[in-house]
């Protein structure tokens, strides 16, 4: 397990993106029976309760506020710029229309600001999903699409929607990013996001966050793309799980919702758990691959991230997972990938860090001289945010001191790829979210790649490596060791034996910052809380001589060297009362049994743990900072010796000796017996397992030869030659130091070497910086370029929109043969159709002339401008009837223009062809007038009467028989006439009987005294006259008066 379980992922990474489209069926597996079986440690015990409550909450970015429950169903953030248009009508066509997905669609888009969007209307077209644009706390819903606004940035809180106005500089907005980020921390593994076409990465970072969480990660296949820039950012930072075009993403998605969201969010029952040998089988693999061992990583998190990778390869059972991973070892990269859980920022919880500055570092400072050295070890630190956090924190602290302190700032990470950009210090804009406003402007200059990049001030305050907590030696002397949000992926046992580590690298007095939802477990003893809430802990100085048991392998040596616990073997749990020994005890009962006039108990790099007898002979401090290490501490003619001896020592696990090693001492030289040995048993299963002593006695005199050696003359005796030895002696001597003398100078070769060098890194940045500006107004132009193109492809489906409408307006008005004449409010002329040529005469160019200037073809009609503006002044409606000169007749209706706004932008006036009617009228006129003379020949009476029985009209012999007046009669009721006299029910039925009914009567008798003509018999008949199928028929009632007398003459009544 390595600390990189709290890193993000690169954003450079050039790993291939994961395309899985293939289902598995039946991927039965067998792991050989060599491999253990049981990897997986039984349940650790837990972390104390304010850590092991936390844990979770942790691993998804921490506890809701208020106790809002997540919404219970996944939501999509598609992220599209330049392009983007013609990928979401894809996507959404590609949605199966009797399927409800259970998924919310938010998608986001590079708008202009000052440009009003038309993206709902046109995404509505092509999903029968309700869409609408996005207003302020808006609640999501499945089966919904949902459009950001213009000129705004979008979160998400708890299902709800918040629309913010954007702070960053135009050319720097990154809405998508933002989005993804918020959608991230609110719905965590059920957030999923889709990168489609556009130029430049924003969505890249949104999508790290969201990988991260364990979400779903898609990009849209390059090749799809109109611009291709953001799907090839998101690929090439090795975050994808889908490269796909966008009509096959639907299907993917919900194919994975299906099995990655279909299952109970409580605990699962016992007889769905996965078995431990499936686990077990996965870490094993894991190992063999990665060389990193996985077995003490919680297993809720292990499994809900091989869960997820089972749910992208449509994989259901995880025996079928572990088949899978034995045929596809690219998988197992993945799965690493997806392992390394991505949580980083800066200023990540800025109430501890604002805790850190003004409760620690104050004191850290306040132990040092300007002279002495502050050393800082972040451990896990993924691509360097909080490292360089911590930087900028001691920086504005020397600013308060107005001195200068050296600061060493050691970041590690296991990643080489987080390691290497965080070498670079370029992060990308969305940071001014995290960075206060005036930290960004101090400590931070904008890049030409549009981001925001370290300032070399701060930068040189830290040296990245590459590191392997669990397993490379750690870093010594620390001051200050940032360890946040590691260890709560860790199971028990091995957050003890770190909690421990990072006790013994650090100074007396030095400081541990540790996540907020981790603490320094079951070994209280050794740390006291300066800050328990923001969990800021100072070191607690043990008893001298004492050292505890850690359970850790080796001793610090390198991860070769040391000695690996059998996969089955259960982890060494911390037992502090076992753990401390007597090193003083230890390392005489070893010298007693070498008999040693002087011992050195080390470590594997050197470090001295305890010393017995005098060794000021052998021994000196070094230059420079204090260090208790023997290869640094010791005198001319040992140093090569010991180290190799060392070397050999801890290579082979054997003892080395060198006898006659000559040392300097007082300016002579004396000869040691030196032996280097490793005891491992002084203490197994505790740091003391692998130590070595070191001890140095004066050398023994050569014993007197028994026998005479020959020599290569063959002759002379053994004090012959000892005169030659001692010469050949002296003589290798002066080689060895000639050599010293030769990599002096060659190491002050290489530092002038690495000093040339950072002067060149130094000209580069210089002339980066000079860059900066050309490349910020670049990024600006390509951002409205993006919006640019975004707009254009809204207009040009406008445009098609209104051109297939102008078509088919065009094409109606030629088909109805209707004469249209449109004006503004100046009355000039702006559109008119081919058919009103025919009544005033217009020409193309005519177009925006006045009205009133153009000659007409109409006959006695002048009134049109009067009319025109009298229609704009009270929007009333105007018809007239006009004539040609050639005799046409047309009814010219005047109305105003009106919008969709219902806004009045000028008149339009139609010309509806009546000649057909006008004719008719003539003829039905004629007609009328032929009519009339016939039935006025008539002698009888004869009257016409309408539907409602009145008088429609009557012939000369009615009013000259009846007397009558022809203005007292017309339009009066029948019944009414006479005074009454016509009124008798019988005739009432019998007339509205043939008016409902049709047919006629005949020879109806009626005798009356009328008060003109006096008594009169009388013989009716009638007939309905059918005037049309639309029209109530008319009566013609015929009158024949029988009566013997003639009716008196007028003015005279009868008796």
């Amino acid at each position: 397990m390595a600390e990189t379980t709290t890193r993000n992922h690169d954003e450079d990474t050039t790993a291939a993106p994961v395309v899985p489209t293939q289902t598995m069926d039946e991927t039965s597996a067998t792991i050989d029976p060599t491999e253990p079986a049981g990897l997986l440690p039984a349940p650790a015990t837990p972390m104390p309760a304010d850590t092991a409550d936390a844990t979770e909450e942790m691993s998804t970015g921490g506890p809701r506020p208020d106790g809002a429950a997540p919404p219970a169903f996944p939501i999509v953030g598609i992220g599209a710029s330049a392009g983007g248009l013609a990928a979401f009508e894809t996507f959404f066509s590609a949605i199966p229309r009797d399927v409800e997905t259970g998924m919310a669609f938010v998608l986001v888009q590079h708008l202009a600001p000052d440009h009003k969007s038309i993206l709902t209307e046109l995404v509505k077209r092509y999903t029968r999903m309700r869409v609408q644009e996005v207003q302020d706390g808006m609640q999501v819903e499945p089966d919904c699409a949902y459009i950001i606004p213009p000129s705004h940035d979008m979160a998400l809180l708890n299902g709800t929607l918040r629309l913010l106005e954007p702070t960053a500089p135009r050319g720097l907005r990154l809405p998508i990013d933002f989005f993804f980020r918020s959608l991230a921390q609110d719905q965590h593994e059920r957030a999923i996001c889709v990168v489609l076409s556009g130029t430049g990465s924003d969505g890249t970072l949104g999508a790290r966050a969201i990988k991260g969480e364990g979400g779903l990660v898609i990009a849209q296949a390059p090749a799809t793309a109109a611009y291709d820039g953001m799907p090839r950012s998101l690929i090439a930072s090795g975050q994808a799980d889908y490269v796909l075009p966008p009509a096959e993403m639907p299907a993917h998605l919900i194919a994975y919702a299906a099995r990655a969201y279909a299952k109970p969010a409580g605990p699962v029952a016992p007889s769905a758990e996965p078995g431990t040998n499936s686990l077990a089988k996965i870490c094993v693999l894991l190992r063999d691959r990665i060389h990193h061992d996985f077995s003490e990583y919680k297993e809720t998190t292990l499994l809900r991230r091989i869960e997820r990778r089972m749910a992208l390869h449509r994989i259901d059972r995880h025996e079928d997972y572990v088949g899978y991973l034995r045929r596809d070892p690219t998988e197992l990269d993945a799965l690493f990938g997806d392992l390394l859980i991505g949580v980083t920022g800066f200023f990540r919880d800025p109430e501890a860090f604002a805790a850190l500055e003004h409760e620690a570092i104050p004191d850290l400072f306040a132990r040092k001289t300007p002279d002495a050295a502050i050393r800082i070890w972040v451990c896990g630190c993924s691509t360097g945010e909080e490292a360089y956090s911590i930087a900028i924190l001691l920086c504005e602290r020397m600013d308060i001191l107005k001195q200068n302190f050296k600061v060493q700032i050691f970041a590690t990470d296991i990643d080489p790829r987080a390691i290497e950009r965080a070498r670079t210090g370029l992060y990308p804009a969305s940071i001014a979210a995290d960075v206060p406003a005036a930290r960004l402007a101090r400590f931070f200059s904008e890049d030409e790649q549009g981001g925001y990049r370290i300032r070399k001030t701060v930068r040189d305050l830290l040296v990245f490596s590459e590191q392997n907590l669990v397993q490379d030696p750690p870093f010594s002397k620390m001051d200050l060791i940032s360890c946040r949000n590691l260890l709560i992926y860790l199971n028990a046992g091995l957050q003890a034996r770190l909690i421990t580590l990072f006790h013994t690298a650090l100074n007396p007095d030095g400081v541990l910052f540790l996540g907020t939802s981790e603490t320094t477990g079951e070994l209280p003893t050794l740390f006291t809380p300066l800050n328990r809430k923001w969990k800021i802990y100072t070191r607690q100085e043990r008893p001298r001589g004492t050292l505890l048991r850690t359970g850790m392998p080796g001793d610090w040596l390198p991860a070769r060297l040391q000695t690996r616990r059998a996969p089955n073997e259960p982890p060494t749990s911390p037992d502090p009362q076992q753990g401390k020994l007597d090193l003083r005890a230890l390392t005489e009962q070893a010298l007693l049994r070498h008999c040693a006039a002087a011992g050195i108990l080390v470590n594997g790099r050197g470090d001295i743990l305890h010393i017995y007898g005098r060794t000021g002979m052998y021994l000196e401090p070094a230059a420079g900072d204090a260090a208790m290490n023997i290869l640094a501490m010791a005198r001319d003619g040992l140093q090569r010796d010991l180290t190799t001896a060392l070397h050999r020592a801890v290579t082979h696990r054997e003892p080395v000796r060198r006898p006659g090693v000559r040392v300097k001492t007082n300016g002579d030289f004396q000869s040691i017996d030196l032996t280097v040995r490793p005891e491992t048993g002084l203490g197994e299963g505790s740091l003391l397992s692998d130590v070595y002593l070191v001890v140095i006695e004066a050398a023994k005199p050569a014993a007197a030869p028994t026998t005479t050696a020959p020599t290569a003359r063959g002759t002379g005796n053994a004090d012959d030659e000892n005169p030659r030895i001692a010469e050949l002696e002296i003589e290798l001597r002066a080689k060895e130091e000639y050599l010293q003398s030769t990599l002096e100078e060659m190491e002050t070769s290489n530092e002038e070497l690495k000093s040339t060098n950072e002067e060149m890194q130094s000209v580069n940045e210089e002339i980066q910086s000079t860059n900066e500006e050309l490349e910020t107004s670049k990024e600006e132009l390509q951002s409205v370029n993006e919006e640019l193109a975004t707009v254009n492809a809204e207009l040009q489906t406008k445009v098609a929109d209104l051109s297939r409408a102008n078509n088919d307006m065009n094409n109606l008005l030629a088909g109805t043969g209707v004469a249209t004449l449109f004006v503004d409010h100046q009355l000039r002329i702006t559109r008119f159709t081919p058919t009103a040529t025919r009544l005033i005469k217009l020409i193309q160019s005519d177009v925006g002339r006045p009205v009133g200037d153009i000659v007409s073809n109409l006959v006695d009609y002048t009134d049109l401008t009067e009319d025109l503006r009298a229609v704009l002044s009270d929007l009333m409606l105007r018809e007239h009837e006009v004539q040609t000169r050639q005799g046409g007749w047309f009814l010219m209706r005047m109305g105003p223009y009106r919008t969709l706004e219902n806004v009045i932008e000028g008149a339009v006036i139609t010309f509806v062809d009546i000649s057909d009617r006008k004719r008719s009228e003539d003829e039905v006129r004629a007609a009328g007038v032929f009519a009339e003379a016939i039935v006025d020949a008539v002698r009888e009476p004869m009257l016409v009467l309408d539907g409602d029985l009145r008088v429609f009209s009557a012939n000369r012999a009615f009013y000259r028989h009846f007397r009558l007046e022809e203005a007292d009669t017309r339009h009066r009721h029948l019944f009414a006439l006479s005074h009454g006299r016509w009124d008798i029910p019988a005739l009432r039925d019998l007339l509205r009987t043939i008016q409902t009914r049709g047919g006629s009567f005949e020879d109806f008798a009626l005798e009356q005294d009328f008060p003109e003509i006096g008594p009169r018999s009388l013989r009716l008949n009638a007939r309905r006259i059918d005037s049309g199928a639309d029209r109530p028929g008319m009566i013609l009632l015929a009158l024949e008066d029988v009566t013997t007398a003639p009716p008196p003459p007028r003015g005279r009544r009868a008796d």
